[in-house]
């Protein structure tokens, strides 16, 4: 079989070194950075040695594509603010892989992909969102990261490289290798995870607006301390969450930005991040609500104004039976009783895919249930088997 693991390996190291930072194998490449945009010319470079024409759409999404309607295999290459080597990348190289094997001995139709942003910086899975259609690039154009800079401005950069839109019924499904980003399957000795469904997700930015002050003059009944509304905001919501959640339900306030951010100050002013996770719409929307409640609550009792941003989001979704059965044959065949079907917690493109078209995906263990970090990392024997068996499934799906 022309299937080529070490080839595959050189490939993924080589990803890495766009960006590398940190201790390990760390990398520093969000989406529009310059690390970002010289991996995604290097992977048009190995796409096109491969004989698979690659393709730049107006947000950035690189396409490796074969001749006619073809299964799409892939994932993301941008990275979080400190990421690992293998988070999104994983399933990028595996996609040019098996792409390419299947195009070196005449096998069946499989294009690759690496979709833009899906780390978030301009939202949520931004580059398989706007490309499934689920939000308009116009809408999106508006954006901002944490900077203040537009998704319109950063996808600038790559307007020479853009062609347009793919329609995405030139694919006849999708397939997504991933690292679980977890501790399920190295905890249990398990090797393999066919998932069955992923998580929702809903993302908003809260802002609470008071009065900066002078610290040492200014009575604390007389403050309107933005950041004690949003740390009493943050005890209330977790005891009103308590009736509502179940054990796999998730939320954080990941990013906070205050001001004027020094030490003889009274905040005037804090802006952050509210995400959470479910695998339960109504209960995403219970939480939505239970969110804006609160914070209007914390907002009079502290003398404070608030302002609350779009939702965003992705619905939960169910990873489509057939390609779990593809997958699960593949596991059981090479690595018997070491698989198990298992949810997603964390969001991946798979998710937006599935809206249009069959989709599947395929885990392997993360050392120490370790990702979105500096030390992220897997054994490169799973590498190799979780390569193995996404071949088989996806020369059986596109046969």
């Amino acid at each position: 079989m022309p299937l080529d693991p070490q080839r595959f390996l050189q490939d993924l190291h080589q990803l890495r070194s766009f960006g590398a930072a940190g201790v390990g194998k760390g990398v520093v490449r969000q989406a529009f950075s310059e690390a970002d945009i010289a991996a995604r010319k290097w992977l048009a470079e190995r796409m096109d040695a491969a004989g698979l024409e690659p393709h730049f759409d107006p947000l950035g999404n690189l396409f490796g594509l074969t001749q006619g309607r073809s299964l799409l295999v892939g994932s993301h290459s941008d990275s979080q603010p400190e990421g690992g080597w293998l988070d999104g990348a994983l399933g990028v190289i595996a996609g040019l892989e098996v792409a390419r094997a299947a195009r070196e001995d005449g096998g069946p139709q499989i294009s690759c992909v690496s979709f833009q942003d899906e780390e978030g910086r301009f939202g949520v899975l931004t580059g398989s969102d706007i490309w499934t259609g689920k939000l308009a690039l116009e809408q999106a154009d508006a954006f901002t990261d944490t900077g203040g800079r537009t998704l319109a401005e950063m996808r600038g950069q790559m307007a020479d490289l853009a062609g347009g839109f793919l329609p995405y019924d030139r694919f006849s499904g999708f397939l997504e290798m991933h690292i679980e980003q977890g501790p399920y399957l190295e905890e249990t000795g398990l090797t393999l995870g066919v998932v069955t469904d992923i998580v929702g997700i809903r993302d908003m930015r809260i802002r609470f607006s008071g009065r900066q002050n002078h610290a040492g003059t200014t009575p604390m009944h007389l403050r309107r301390d933005a950041f004690q509304a949003l740390a009493a905001f943050n005890t209330a919501l977790n005891t009103r969450f308590a009736d509502v959640v179940t054990p796999a339900t998730v939320w954080t306030i990941g990013h906070v930005a205050l001001h004027p951010n020094a030490a003889s100050v009274v905040p005037g002013r804090v802006e952050f991040s509210m995400q959470w996770r479910d695998a339960d719409p109504a209960r995403l929307a219970r939480m939505q609500a239970i969110i804006a409640e609160t914070a209007a609550q914390i907002a009079a009792e502290y003398g404070v104004e608030v302002e609350l941003g779009e939702v965003l989001g992705i619905e939960p979704a169910a990873m489509d039976p057939g390609f779990q059965a593809a997958l699960a044959a593949g596991a059981e065949g090479l690595a018997a009783g070491k698989w198990q079907k298992m949810p997603s917690g964390a969001l991946h493109d798979a998710a937006n895919l599935a809206t249009v078209m069959p989709a599947g995906m395929l885990f392997v263990p993360s050392i120490g249930g370790i990702s979105h970090a500096f030390d992220e990392d897997t054994a490169e024997e799973d590498l190799v088997l979780g390569l193995r068996v996404l071949d088989q499934a996806a020369r059986q799906l596109a046969t």
